[in-house]
């Protein structure tokens, strides 16, 4: 085969995330010279149906290198891949999965796989913005922002038990309004925390690692943050929650350990409803563990008409999941992770089933990230609506947002902020 896309070979080198663990850049490097290069991001929390980064285990860096995976990008991925066509994914994807064999990327690595899935992506793109080669000639929808304030879960030490207390800039003009909103309630909510003695320092994704007595005392100072930015709750400035319930589902039941209770699921829908009613909470993403689908039914039922109820662990990038949800009436809602899915077909074809199905959409980071801006692109080049990156700090969170701000002034005039319609309530 011969054309401008060609891959010739496909290289890696181990580098190094958010939480200074080793990570996968991959190279795909095409016959006339051009390289797409990308890197693998990494979860901490995690769904049991997620593509499986490959570990070499032992002692040496904690058991977490990837010289194994990398190994297996050189000598097993880049011959297979070489002479294919960087522009066809689809093939391109095919073929890893194919080499892998596995249902969880358990072989050649989840990690290894999704380096080189994106890298294609870059390469085929050569010298046009990512963004723009996806998007064609479609119109283009800038992301709304869901922004962490303050950190917990596995993100902080699980010093507080829900993950990510986030705001979601529903009123904003513009991207670029969005981010300086944020920053404002961002400072605001540090100089709260470190008046009333309770900051602790910053969490994996860069919000603040609070010293709350409960779990409603972060959405109190939250709601008071909001306020002493001069904007208004609910209006102008939202909040979003991940739960990531999974992560503290036990023997049957919720255990909110900050609050000194447990729940069943029932109790802790009633819970969660009280809050919406409380506080203006927008979305809530994993408000039940990734298999208590009964709890998820009933909650979207209850709630699905005033808030997005956002599938993470329970869906896992999966397009099968995906569907089945939508029949189910299980949640309203996708968060997108590519390494989650394994490849960049994978992510997209769980993408477009939730748009099939009316659902909204949030292409998100990871809690161990780098300087890859990859999601900014997707999200635009695939019009998904919203993005989640982590919080306001840190510099592979800000890179994501301030390649946003470039892709919002490139496209100009033509550029359409999502807004609060990325939420697709009524």
């Amino acid at each position: 085969m011969t054309g401008p896309t060609i891959i010739d070979r496909v290289t890696a080198r181990r580098v190094w995330d958010s939480r200074g663990r080793p990570t996968i850049e991959a190279d795909v490097i095409l016959q006339n010279g051009s390289i797409g290069r990308a890197i693998a991001p990494a979860g901490a929390s995690t769904g049991s149906g997620e593509a499986l980064d490959l570990r070499d285990g032992g002692s040496t860096l904690g058991g977490f290198d990837v010289n194994t995976a990398i190994g297996n990008i050189k000598s097993v991925i880049s011959p297979a891949l070489s002479g294919l066509a960087a522009s066809e994914q689809t093939t391109v994807d095919q073929a890893l999965l194919k080499l892998d064999g596995t249902e969880n990327k358990a072989h050649l690595g989840g990690n290894a796989i999704v380096a080189v899935s994106m890298a294609t992506l870059h390469a085929a793109a050569q010298q046009q913005p990512l963004w723009q080669f996806l998007l064609g000639d479609k119109p283009a929808l800038i992301p709304l922002p869901e922004i962490q304030i303050f950190g917990g879960g596995a993100h902080a030490g699980r010093r507080v038990d829900i993950q990510d207390f986030m705001i979601m800039p529903v009123g904003a003009a513009s991207f670029a309004q969005a981010l300086e909103w944020t920053a404002e309630v961002y400072h605001s909510a540090g100089l709260l925390l470190s008046d009333a003695g309770a900051l602790q320092g910053i969490a994996d994704e860069g919000g603040y690692w609070p010293a709350f007595q409960t779990n409603e005392e972060a959405l109190d100072c939250l709601v008071k943050a909001i306020e002493r930015s001069g904007y208004t709750p609910g209006e102008e400035v939202a909040i979003a929650l991940d739960i990531a319930a999974t992560e503290f589902f036990h023997n049957g039941r919720y255990h909110l350990t900050l609050d000194n209770r447990e729940y069943d699921t029932d109790e802790l829908s009633e819970l969660l409803v009280r809050w919406i009613e409380r506080y203006p909470i927008l979305s809530i993403e994993d408000p039940f563990a990734e298999n208590d689908t009964t709890g998820m039914q009933r909650f979207t039922q209850a709630v699905g008409d005033r808030i997005q109820v956002i599938g993470d662990d329970y869906l896992v990038t999966n397009a099968g999941r995906v569907a089945r949800a939508a029949r189910e009436q299980a949640c309203n809602g996708l968060l997108v992770k590519p390494n989650q899915a394994g490849t960049i077909t994978e992510t997209r074809t769980a993408l477009e089933v939730a748009h099939h199905a009316g659902f909204s959409t949030i292409v998100s980071a990871r809690s161990g990230e780098t300087e890859d801006v990859t999601i900014a692109h997707l999200a635009v080049g695939w019009s998904a609506g919203q993005i989640k990156v982590g919080s306001f700090a840190r510099s592979e969170r800000m890179a994501k947002w301030n390649e946003l701000l470039r892709i919002e002034e490139a496209l100009g005039a033509s550029a359409k902020f999502a807004g609060i319609s990325a939420l697709h309530l009524d």
